[in-house]
């Protein structure tokens, strides 16, 4: 599977995660600062991930930024885009099973190593949708369609 990731600065577990997902078998793609090796805009180098996920290029993206609300605020203009910032793998779980998200938030300074192998673990390990929000879930996307 492709996976876009994205951070606007080289934030230590932007780099490992990069590196984690390609050990666990997926094809990344890297924008912004993970590319370039220097400081990017959070606006372009997050829309432009983001744009990818929802152009069919990828079925998901992980986008960082120091506190993950900026990135956040930036995916979830895009249309198509249903990005969710966790913290932990309980949020991300959730995020894919009732929100059926498909960008990956994560905050460059709070999030640890250790605690973003949590997060990807379980994100990636959650592959249905809870039936009991897929009513929600398709008005959601509705929403995208009013835009």
């Amino acid at each position: 599977m492709k996976i876009a990731i994205a951070s606007d600065d080289i934030y230590p577990v932007a780099v490992f995660l990069a590196r984690y997902l390609k050990e666990k078998g997926f094809e990344v793609d890297s924008y912004g600062a993970i590319k370039t090796g220097k400081l990017e805009s959070w606006v372009d180098s997050i829309y432009e991930a983001a744009k990818a996920v929802a152009d069919g290029k990828y079925r998901y993206g992980i986008v960082i930024c120091y506190t993950g609300t900026g990135a956040s605020i930036v995916a979830n203009k895009v249309k198509g885009v249903r990005a969710a910032l966790c913290i932990d793998a309980k949020t991300a779980e959730g995020a894919r099973l009732w929100n059926d998200a498909n960008v990956l938030v994560l905050s460059g300074r709070l999030t640890s190593e250790e605690v973003a192998k949590e997060i990807i673990d379980a994100w990636f390990s959650t592959t249905k949708i809870d039936p009991s929000e897929k009513e929600n879930i398709d008005k959601l996307k509705k929403l995208d369609e009013s835009r």
